[in-house]
Formats: C-alpha cells, sequence, structure tokens
C-alpha cells in the first residue's frame, strides 16, 4: 500500500504516466485521468483521512459483434473501454465494508450478514452484498474494507457501469483476501449473480465478462453455464481507427415490452422447433417452415430469428477477419450486422412512436459524415433509444464528432480506444 500523500505527489509529477497510458491507451486523456485520481484520492482523505491505500480499476463495455445473441445461447464479440470506476480501497481488520460511491451516502455493511433482503434490491447495497455473497459461496475468503470508488462509464449508454462497479468489487475481494487468485471470469459470474440474485437484474454474462476479462473477448454461450472466453488480439490504434459512441438522447421510458419482445418472439420460434432457443436451428429450417411460422407468430419473429442465425455466423466472420489482419473485411462484418439489427431485427426504433427515431436519424448521418470509406456505423447494444457504435479512421473523427454533437448535443460523442485490461490492481 502507498500513502495518499504520496500517491497524489507522483500523479503530479508524471511518476505514473507510463502505467496509465498503457491503461486508457490515449495519451490526449493522461492529464483529464491524472486530475480525476488525485480528486479520487483527496475525496477519500475527506471521508477517511490521510492513509495508506490501494488503488483498482475495472472498465466498461461495448458490444462489437452479436447483437441480440446472447440470450439465445449464441456468440458475442465486446470489448472493454478506456472508460472505468475506481477505486481507492484500505483493507480493514475486522468484517465492517464501508463506501462511498460518486457522491451518495457512505454505504455500511456488516460482511457477517450478507443475507439476501428483498427490501435492499435495486440498491448499490445488493450489489455489493451479492459480491461478498458470490465469492463466500465459491469458498473465497471475504473482509472488510474501506473505499471511494467513482466512475466515468456513461450511465444509460449501453456501456455497462453495473458490471463495472460489480467487477471492481470482485477485484479488491479478490486481491485484498485471496492473493489476486480469483480468475477474471469467475469474478464475472460472481457479478452476474449479484445483479441477477441480489440486484434482482435478470442480465445475461456478457457485459459482466467483458467487464473482468478485458480487451477484445469472443464469448461462446453455447454452454451458458460454462461459457468458452477467448481472448481477440486486436490493436485498434494500430489501424488508425477509434471507438466513438453517440448517445442519441432518446428517452427509454415505456420501452420494457419492445425490448422483451425480441427474446420473447425468437424464444417462440425456437418453440416450435421444439427447443427452448434458436442455437442449433439453421436458416433453412426457418426457409422450409416459413409460411407456418409467419401464420403462427407473424413476420417479425421470423425476421428475428434470421437476423439470430445469420448475426452468430458473423461473430466468427469478425474474429476471422481480425486474427487474418483484415480490417476492411471486419468493418464490413460489422456495417451487415448494423443493416441486419435495422432490417430484421428491427431494434432501431420503437413502432409505437415513429415521430421519435434518434437512433435512426444517428445512423443516417454517420452514414453520409463517414462516406468515403471513413468508418462505419450500427446501433450498439439493446437498441431503440439508445447509443449508436462507430469505428472511424483518426483523422475523421474530430469532423464525426462535430456532427454527432451539432445533432444531440455538447459531448454527446465519446471518443474510447479499446483497453487491453479488464478488472486490475492499478497502484499499491
Amino acid at each position: 500500500m502507498i500513502q495518499t500523500t504520496e500517491l497524489k505527489k507522483n500523479l503530479q509529477a508524471g511518476a505514473y504516466d507510463d502505467v496509465l497510458l498503457d491503461i486508457y491507451v490515449d495519451a490526449d486523456v493522461l492529464p483529464y485521468q491524472k486530475d480525476r485520481y488525485v480528486a479520487a484520492i483527496e475525496t477519500y482523505e475527506k471521508l477517511y483521512g490521510a492513509d495508506a491505500v490501494e488503488i483498482y480499476s475495472a472498465p466498461g463495455r461495448s458490444e462489437i459483434g452479436g447483437n441480440h445473441t446472447d440470450h439465445q445461447h449464441g456468440e458475442v464479440l465486446a470489448t472493454s473501454i478506456n472508460l472505468d470506476a475506481i477505486a481507492i480501497v484500505k483493507k480493514l481488520p475486522d468484517m465492517q465494508i464501508r463506501l462511498v460511491s460518486d457522491g451518495y451516502d457512505e454505504i455500511v455493511i456488516d460482511g457477517n450478514d450478507l443475507s439476501l433482503k428483498e427490501e435492499e434490491k435495486e440498491t448499490t447495497t445488493a450489489l455489493i452484498k451479492g459480491v461478498l455473497a458470490g465469492a463466500k459461496e465459491r469458498g473465497y475468503a471475504v473482509g472488510g474494507f474501506q473505499a471511494y470508488i467513482t466512475s466515468d462509464v456513461l450511465i444509460g449508454a449501453g456501456l455497462s457501469s453495473s458490471a463495472a462497479f460489480e467487477t471492481v468489487i470482485g477485484t479488491i475481494v479478490s486481491y485484498l483476501y485471496n492473493d489476486g487468485t480469483i480468475d477474471a471470469v469467475t469474478i464475472a459470474i460472481i457479478g452476474q449473480y449479484a445483479e441477477n440474485v441480489y440486484f434482482g437484474k435478470p442480465c445475461g454474462l456478457m457485459d459482466q465478462i467483458a467487464c473482468s476479462v478485458g480487451n477484445l473477448v469472443h464469448i461462446d454461450f453455447a454452454d451458458v453455464k460454462n461459457p468458452k472466453v477467448e481472448k481477440v488480439a486486436f490493436d485498434m490504434n494500430a489501424y488508425g481507427y477509434s471507438l466513438c459512441i453517440t448517445d442519441t438522447k432518446g428517452s427509454h421510458a415505456d420501452l420494457t415490452a419492445d425490448y422483451a419482445a425480441i427474446p420473447t418472439e425468437m424464444k417462440a420460434v425456437a418453440s416450435y422447433f421444439g427447443k427452448e432457443v434458436l442455437l442449433g436451428l439453421t436458416i433453412e429450417d426457418i426457409l422450409s417452415h416459413a409460411q407456418e411460422l409467419r401464420e403462427k407468430l407473424g413476420d417479425r419473429a421470423v425476421l428475428r430469428a434470421l437476423h439470430f442465425l445469420c448475426e452468430d455466423v458473423r461473430v466468427e466472420e469478425e474474429i476471422d477477419a481480425l486474427k487474418a489482419g483484415d480490417i476492411d473485411a471486419f468493418l464490413q462484418k460489422v456495417k451487415e450486422s448494423g443493416d441486419s439489427s435495422f432490417k430484421y431485427l428491427q431494434n432501431v426504433y420503437t413502432s409505437h412512436d415513429v415521430m421519435h427515431q434518434n437512433v435512426s436519424l444517428a445512423l443516417a448521418v454517420s452514414e453520409i459524415a463517414l462516406a468515403g470509406g471513413a468508418g462505419v456505423a450500427r446501433v450498439h447494444g439493446g437498441g431503440f433509444a439508445g447509443t449508436i457504435q462507430a469505428f472511424v479512421k483518426n483523422e475523421a473523427v474530430s469532423g464525426y464528432r462535430a456532427a454527432m454533437d451539432r445533432l444531440f448535443g455538447a459531448d454527446a460523442c465519446k471518443v474510447l480506444k479499446i483497453r487491453k485490461y479488464g478488472g486490475m490492481k492499478v497502484l499499491a
């Protein structure tokens, strides 16, 4: 552990610049990150006093390929990004957890009582207790600590701020009490457990794996309880591209039914064939029974099933392109994924409110702004009213960002880099 006063002095003197550049990739964000770390340490000192501490980090994530494939036990390509949650932490000698997160009141938890309580669902307390309980149930040691956590992972932008939080708590427990031996996939599984059981949100495992493992990661959910995870080497900087995420500022209100209809309709098609999910069916299966499926379930369900079957293959094609170093083929597959999501999956706008099509407009302006090979764009994450994703040539980023910000407001477009680390201890 290092004294907070020494950490601040070293940060301001540039002693950790190489460490921060390795984590955050982009030299342009170093001044921001140094100021952010110093501010976080100063907040910790105001809360708990100058102290010997450790600093932990867990990134947000972006889905690259596999739009709405995970709930059908398909394949996903996702990446950690250089936005993250950071935690200033001190180990305590008892079982008490004291934690303050980004301006909220202090949470105090007795580590001897990690029981599930209904009244705590959908709270930060539930997530912390869920991670500790999940680790303990798997035979790992848990104990007390005090921490200040701050995050710049955008909430509501499909970048998984909750998974980053779960991952940073799991990483703290791994290093403070288990010598860093809890592997990244297990931390992800524990995070999902916390969110499903304690928080009460039935999320899949993609978000937690991408945040915990880090870098570009291929996840195969065929065995959903034991997903296959493969890191895929991809240095976006080497190809001269940046990842841009634009928040279209659309309202997510009243969209629950739209989101739920996607897996419901896909599973209805699977059920027609006596299966729980679409994995294992073929395009020919769908086409040879298309008339009966249309009559029984409607055209949209058929289109969404076809999207899944093509998208699942497309993930592997994206990976093959990256492994071959063929950036153009990879970007073509990203564009095809976006086109399929728009036309067949139909998660770009809600049919209940055709007057508001923020994502559609963002994609149209992106196509204009990126004409001539400057990049490609697609809907990001769940869709309907959220964000779009674009791979943009570095020399075109400023113009693209200006076009998006003009449309959706200042700082609507965030320029990101792929981060090679998942949950980690930064400084100790």
